[in-house]
């Protein structure tokens, strides 16, 4: 007898999934900059490009996040990775502006693709909140290494797109640990409704606008550095280099921590944090104060970010709720340059960071309710599968005294079905006891 079910792909093949989905927008600053530097396009026309490309991102996500178990992750994330590969190469190898703009949301869509698969296959981990960090540190630490080589190699916009383009190819070998698609039994069940609806909806409509927050200050930050704290594209490519760092330090903290610390803390207390440091490095006029809103920035958010996803995970194991937050982030996220520099025009740097941080305690009151709610939730089971032969499936739920998530062993129901020969003798018995019926209601 085949099996349906399969088991949870290895770690690190959703490790470099991570890392190629999410680089673009974390090279976002170095990609808009160099956009408004090398082609005709002004700031905020550059940063149209940019929101094309995370909106192409957020697309994605939401398109797939009820099919990957039907597609499989395996082909889902070759095409991901496969137009992430052409768009950004075609972004790069042209100065065509419709190119370009074509290239970046052909990318972005691969992008998203990409980030939505790996989000997918977190949320059936053991330990969503490990494999996410080291995604994390996987994503920062190759970003952080761009940042410094980048400005060593020469101007251009290519260069950004290009970097992106080759880490996708990269990725590629990946994806052969990945599952294909899953073929249900005849025995599967199941109304495909997701858990905890009003949760992961709260959860998703406040990741939107607290990604909206975090990259309309990152959109801007190389504006930021180079127009009100005066630092060349060099000192800019340093600082940035180094606030990723520190986002590698804090998310090793976090990876060690665990969930010692639940959630509802680290996401409160980190984006009440973040506010601040956004607070500061809008206000900054010199090295100093910048870089240390940066590093303070980056350190905190990918910390929070990963709490998180490990939120959105525990509430769904098939990765639904993981797969829409996701796309909400990155919707948010699509948003950001267009926010930031909208804000940036009209209050200006500082008034565009009281804005922002002002936004961003706004949200953390439901978030740190959600994870308060939810905290000591296991994973949702999933609906299905059963295997194939009528063998039992297991379902992960929560332990009533401890809250953490055991596997419960469920048999399959049976289903007898008669002859036809018995089906007909069973209908006349039935008549003749309604003939009956009728007859005595009749006689009285």
């Amino acid at each position: 007898m085949s099996d349906n079910t399969s088991a949870p792909p290895a770690a690190w093949p959703l490790v470099a999934l991570f890392t190629a989905g999410y680089l673009a927008p974390y090279l976002l600053p170095t990609v808009v900059g160099r956009l408004d530097a090398h082609l005709p396009l002004s700031p905020a026309q550059a940063g149209l490009v940019g929101t094309a490309l995370l909106l192409g991102s957020a697309t994605a996500g939401l398109t797939l996040a009820s099919r990957i178990p039907r597609h499989g992750q395996r082909p889902l994330a070759r095409l991901g990775l496969l137009l992430a590969a052409l768009g950004y190469g075609t972004a790069a190898a042209t100065t065509l502006l419709p190119l370009v703009v074509a290239g970046v949301v052909v990318g972005g869509f691969g992008s998203g693709t990409a980030t939505a698969v790996a989000a997918s296959g977190i949320a059936g981990q053991r330990d969503p909140h490990r494999i996410s960090s080291l995604g994390l540190l996987s994503v920062s630490a190759t970003a952080g290494a761009l940042y410094l080589t980048l400005p060593r190699l020469g101007g251009g916009h290519a260069l950004p797109f290009a970097a992106i383009a080759l880490v996708a190819a990269l990725a590629w070998p990946a994806t052969g640990r990945l599952g294909g698609p899953t073929r249900p039994g005849p025995a599967v069940r199941g109304s495909g409704r997701l858990p905890y609806p009003r949760a992961g909806a709260v959860l998703a409509g406040c990741l939107l606008l607290w990604s909206l927050t975090q990259e309309a200050l990152w959109g801007v930050s190389g504006r930021i550095g180079a127009e009100q704290a005066g630092l060349p594209e060099a000192t800019l490519g340093v600082v940035f280099a180094v606030a990723l760092g520190a986002g590698l330090l804090g998310v090793t903290a976090a990876s060690a921590f665990g969930a010692r610390l639940g959630r509802a803390v680290p996401i409160g207390a980190g984006t009440a944090a973040i506010a601040g440091c956004v607070v500061l490095t809008a206000s900054a006029d010199g090295l100093a104060g910048f870089a240390a809103g940066e590093i303070l920035w980056n350190a905190v958010y990918p910390v929070v970010l990963s709490y998180v996803i490990g939120l959105a995970a525990a509430l769904d194991a098939r990765g639904r709720w993981a797969v829409l937050a996701g796309s909400a982030s990155s919707l948010g996220t699509a948003c950001g340059p267009v926010a930031g520099s909208l804000l940036a025009e009209g209050f200006g740097f500082r008034g565009m960071g009281l804005v922002l941080g002002t936004l961003l305690l706004v949200v953390a009151g439901p978030m740190t309710a959600v994870a308060l709610r939810a905290g000591g939730r296991g994973p949702a089971p999933a609906e299905g599968p059963v295997r194939r032969g009528g063998a039992p499936a297991t379902a992960v739920r929560p332990d009533p005294a401890s809250g953490l998530p055991v596997r419960v062993r469920r048999t399959p129901r049976r289903v007898l079905l008669l002859s036809p020969a018995a089906r007909r003798s069973r209908n006349q018995e039935r008549a003749s006891e309604q003939d009956q019926e009728r007859a005595g209601i009749l006689g009285g």
